[in-house]
């Protein structure tokens, strides 16, 4: 079968893990075929408008010891942070007043911000604007979640980082794949937008691993994904191996794009640490959000998931402008004030 039939049974959503994997391996013009498939697709279905989710790092407390991140409890080389309750609720407003939609209250699973605290800062957020808010602080009780979900909260992002599920538990000790699906269904079930997503390059993982995430997404029924490299830190177990490639990323969005045509793709920091010119091409190639982050200045480098991370030097006016030209570099025109 050529590349053009696999692109088509792509987008017809007739295919396996190994069709996807084909794709995954395309080179130079296959390559170029498979991101203006994916552009098109995009396109269709959700125009040149790019979606901005303003993004506050609000803690980064964690009480897992994930073996890729830098967040993990046993890390003693970051300095550890939280947010006031106002602090969070005036740095969303920073970014409303900027024209975004969505805010994404993102953290380590810190036990301190309980669902009753993060509810709280929910309904204030609230009262402030109509905006949509995204939750991404890791796994809580089930009666948390019904309290976020009253207090307002739209959307849920939990990353699956890997369908592997026995790389899964070597990876983040004490925790299962099961779990954390069974987590996101319940989500689901609540109303809540569901948003997962996977890291590409990880130590361990084939490129049929890469399309079984994908699969994986498409299964679970998610409104958003985020797809980004493995980004190596210093201070974990994988700190000495290599990064995840950038174009396996790219190729993984596009196929991400052409098998859920509606789901919000976003062009992820991530890419952008690792090239400068990633973002844009990810614009280029399928996705249609970019998240700026909007947290203060004074803490961006201790959320060090992993480093260097672009932007860490920025305030939410110097992110805010970086995003608009990457946005202008795609040829597209941002969805301000948009959820």
């Amino acid at each position: 079968m050529n590349n053009k039939d696999l692109i088509e049974k792509v987008k017809q959503q007739f295919c396996s893990a190994e069709d996807i994997a084909g794709l995954l391996m395309v080179e130079s013009d296959d390559k170029r075929a498979l991101f203006a498939a994916a552009d098109a697709v995009r396109k269709k279905y959700h125009g040149e408008r790019v979606k901005l989710r303003g993004i506050i790092e609000f803690s980064n407390y964690c009480a897992n010891n994930c073996w890729y991140c830098g967040l993990r409890a046993d890390n003693k080389n970051i300095s550890r942070y939280r947010y006031s309750a106002q602090e969070i609720v005036d740095t969303a407003k920073t970014g409303i007043k900027l024209g975004y939609g969505t805010i994404v209250l993102q953290a380590g699973e810190d036990n301190y911000f309980d669902g009753e605290r993060i509810a709280a800062i929910v309904r204030s957020i609230k009262q402030f604007a109509d905006v949509a808010i995204t939750i991404s602080a890791g796994i809580l009780r089930k009666e948390e979640y019904q309290l976020l979900k009253v207090a307002g909260a739209d959307r849920y992002l939990m990353k699956h980082e890997t369908a592997n599920a026995e790389l899964f538990a070597k990876l983040r000790p004490d925790t299962t794949l099961k779990e954390r699906l069974e987590n996101l269904q319940y989500l689901k079930s609540l109303g809540f937008w569901i948003g997962s997503g996977m890291m590409i390059g990880l130590p361990g993982t084939t490129i049929f691993d890469v399309a079984r995430d994908i699969l994986l997404l498409k299964a679970t029924g998610v409104e958003m994904a985020g797809i980004g490299p493995f980004v190596a830190h210093p201070s974990t177990p994988l700190g000495a191996d290599s990064n995840g490639s950038v174009e396996l990323t790219l190729k993984a969005l596009a196929v991400s794009r052409l098998l859920m045509p509606t789901v919000h793709l976003p062009a992820t920091t991530a890419l952008g640490t690792l090239d400068k010119t990633a973002r844009v091409r990810a614009l280029m190639g399928g996705a249609n959000v970019i998240m700026p982050n909007i947290s203060p200045k004074s803490n961006r480098a201790n959320y060090e998931i992993y480093p260097n991370k672009a932007g860490t030097s920025d305030d939410a006016e110097s992110s805010h402008e970086m995003m608009m030209k990457i946005i202008a570099d795609a040829g597209r025109v941002p969805a301000l004030f948009e959820k």
